[in-house]
């Protein structure tokens, strides 16, 4: 994230008071995590616990590692050019782990630590994101449940391109690819933050996958792309990109659909499917039936609310088998 270029359509320094620009944010440097999978959240006074100050009074945060960063401790050092209300806001630890629970993306896979700063880096004000790592940044006013979401969706965007989709990849690749963001002159990680890809991969994901407050700006940083919910089968390639768990294969009948269609699979493991629209939400949950070693799903062609789904395309996964995704197409 760089603070004064207002990714999210609104001047970002304004919001948070964190006035350096940043390096992109694949170049954060990174520890393992604390967990050898899922997502932990630590909270600003576990942050504080693995801080020392040094013989010059400076406080340092030292992660599981080596990863080692200086804080800035007072609204009053020039590194701060605006004070705000003259204290440090962190994160609510509680609101994260909610942003994160709400977001529409198979996450099984996805290994984290989110350190809640109560204090800003000095080498970098603002939030970052890496491999296996966000470092979420406090505000110089309290931070709003929306914004606290927006930040942290976009910074585990990061997350999941260095799992899933790492520079050099074939995934990578296809990803630039499929955006129209493959010049590398224009679209350079050493250029203007929103142009910068990774940045654009970050705020793909946050406009697809967050919930509605992290994403109740309705805009991404860079206005000069297509919209990601307008690039045809965007959301589709990544959630194709989440690890895929060896299952039976799960028929749909009949595809392509006029009215109700029957899932199936060989087998007696019980979960809900999950059907995803084309920008990737979640519009309905389906139960389970089980009989004669076969699995059963059944769908109306309604959402949760009862209303009868647009033609187009519509994603279903069983839930729990990241990446495992059948293609439905609706046909009215």
């Amino acid at each position: 994230m760089e603070a004064s270029r207002g990714r999210f359509g609104i001047g970002v320094a304004f919001v948070l008071g964190l006035l350096a620009p940043c390096a992109d944010a694949n170049e954060l440097a990174t520890s393992e995590p604390a967990r050898t999978g899922g997502i932990a959240v630590h909270d600003a006074l576990e942050t504080l616990d693995r801080c020392h100050t040094d013989a010059d009074g400076r406080l340092w945060l030292t992660l599981p590692g080596g990863a080692e960063f200086e804080l800035v401790t007072s609204t009053t050092d020039p590194a701060i050019s605006n004070p705000g209300d003259g204290a440090f806001h962190a994160f609510d630890a509680s609101v994260v782990r909610a942003a994160i629970d709400a977001v529409r993306f198979p996450l099984e896979g996805i290994a984290a630590d989110v350190w809640i700063l109560p204090y800003p880096r000095r080498a970098g004000l603002e939030s970052a994101g890496g491999a296996r790592l966000v470092l979420l940044a406090p505000g110089v006013r309290a931070l709003d449940a929306e914004r606290q979401h927006t930040e942290l969706v976009h910074e585990l965007g990061h997350v999941v391109q260095r799992a899933l989709a790492p520079d050099g990849s074939a995934a990578w690749a296809a990803y630039r690819a499929q955006r129209g963001i493959t010049d590398d002159v224009t679209y350079s990680s050493s250029g203007v933050h929103a142009f910068r890809p990774h940045e654009i991969f970050a705020e793909d994901f946050r406009a697809l996958f967050g919930d509605a407050q992290a994403t109740y700006s309705g805009t991404i940083e860079n206005a000069t792309l297509t919209a990601p919910a307008a690039v045809p089968d965007l959301a589709r390639f990544m959630l194709a990109l989440a690890p895929t768990t060896p299952t039976a294969s799960l028929a749909a009948s009949p595809n392509p659909a006029r009215g109700p269609v029957a899932f199936s699979r060989a087998g007696t493991h019980a979960a809900s499917l999950d059907l995803f629209d084309a920008l990737g939400r979640r519009v309905r949950t389906l139960e389970p039936a089980i009989a004669s070693g076969v699995v059963r799903w059944s769908w109306d062609g309604c959402d949760a609310a009862g209303r009868l789904i647009e033609p187009g395309v519509v994603y279903a996964r069983v839930r729990g088998e990241s990446g495992a995704i059948t293609r439905i197409t609706l046909a009215r």
